[in-house]
């Protein structure tokens, strides 16, 4: 009974004391509640023109405005909040295909494990951008939650693939053989026996696919391929390179999105570089 809090105070002890997990963490927390109360702190709508056209940033409006007098400021908190939606729907979404897949063929093995690898393998190599091409000139519908349902319905394989190997290596355990000789269900063996062996490993997988669904939906918004309604930090930098904020000096307009979305990405990676030093007893600094 006391193994269990034996290692959660012995992953607290090196979870203080790893400076990468620190600093990814005292970067990402302010940006999490930043995005989460941000918004309130502003009024109204974040593309209403309220200020002079392409003014820098001043004590007004903190940074700056655009071209049509909309202030940036107002557009980086609600894009903000609008990234991390995105990335926790699009990479929760991921993370849930990845791990039913994965463990059902690790666990399963034969005929099972052969058709969702072939699955897996068809998704791997299905080229996601003329798909979205022709889902948004058929079907017409861009909105976060579709661009979140595409990404979590192609970001999955490579998860999945990792965990199929772990689980394949798990069931053939002493504790996976007690649980299947018991007559417990499958179901039961993979949620009771073989999750939980894996938590550390799943959750380092779920940072991965958020900050990977991230960078997607930037990639997709600032080529146009994003919602064509609301704000976000991809449609922010799209719409400065439309009206050649670079050429004109705007730096105010491209660069608050640009670093934000690159602070997010470069803390979730650097979190989970931390998160493995810890977890794995080989890379742990005493």
């Amino acid at each position: 009974m006391t193994a269990v809090p034996a290692r959660r105070h012995e992953g607290l002890y090196f979870a203080i004391r790893n400076g990468k997990l620190l600093a990814g963490l005292v970067v990402l927390v302010p940006l999490i509640i930043l995005a989460a109360a941000g918004p309130m702190l502003v009024e109204g709508d974040p593309n209403a023109y309220v200020g002079i056209p392409a003014s820098a940033p001043s004590a007004e409006h903190w940074f700056g405005t655009t071209m049509f007098g909309q202030d940036i400021f107002a557009q980086f908190l609600y894009g903000m909040r609008v990234t991390f939606v995105v990335g926790l729907l699009g990479g929760g979404l991921a993370a849930i295909i990845g791990m039913v897949i994965g463990f059902t063929a690790g666990y399963r093995g034969g005929l099972v494990d052969e058709v969702l690898n072939m699955l897996t393998n068809i998704v791997l190599v299905l080229p996601a951008l003329a798909v979205l091409l022709i889902v948004n000139a058929y079907l017409g519908i861009r909105s976060v939650g579709v661009q979140a349902l595409f990404i979590g319905l192609t970001s999955w394989p490579w998860a999945a693939r990792a965990i199929r190997a772990q689980t394949f290596s798990l069931r053939s355990r002493d504790f996976v053989d007690l649980a299947r000789l018991s007559g417990v269900r499958t179901w039961k063996i993979i949620a009771r026996e073989i999750a939980p062996n894996m938590s550390s490993y799943l959750f380092m997988t779920f940072i991965l696919l958020f900050g990977g669904s991230i960078l997607i939906a930037a990639s997709l918004d600032f080529i146009g391929l994003g919602p064509s309604q609301g704000v976000s930090l991809g449609l922010m930098l799209n719409n400065a390179a439309r009206w050649s904020a670079l050429h004109l000096g705007m730096w105010w307009w491209f660069v608050p999105p640009g670093a934000g979305i690159t602070a997010i990405v470069g803390a979730l990676y650097v979190t989970n570089v931390g998160l493995d030093e810890v977890f794995n007893p080989k890379l742990r600094e005493l």
